[in-house]
């Protein structure tokens, strides 16, 4: 069965830090990219932050680059979102994706509150 654990989520002030962990069982980790999404109230979800199977490339939002940092660990079959410098609309249900050919997998959500 299939698992996409998140932790790491919670309420911190304006440019203040976080550190996501998605850890995940069920599948051959490796040969999955990975992925942030988000979604703030009342918006459709996008996509934060990308890594490749082998962690060799990223890509991200625009909004968050050079603030975010996404990656991974395939020994220990987790993926991570270093989140420096937040702002308030950065504040959103995140959400730790897996995908590979059809396949794609959700983690249950972790909410980031950026609030003083």
């Amino acid at each position: 069965q299939v698992h996409l654990v998140e932790s790491g989520g919670g309420l911190v002030q304006p440019g203040g830090s976080l550190r996501f962990s998605c850890t995940a069982s069920g599948f051959i980790f490796s040969r999955y990219a990975m992925s942030w999404y988000r979604q703030a109230p009342g918006k459709e979800r996008e996509l934060v932050a990308r890594i490749t199977t082998d962690g060799g490339s990223t890509n991200y939002q625009e909004s968050v680059k050079g603030r975010f940092t996404i990656s991974r660990d395939n020994v220990k079959n987790t993926v991570y979102l270093q989140m420096n410098s937040l702002k308030p609309e950065d504040t959103a249900v995140y959400y730790c994706n897996a995908a590979w050919a059809v396949y794609v997998y959700w983690g249950q959500g972790t909410q980031v509150t950026v609030s003083s």
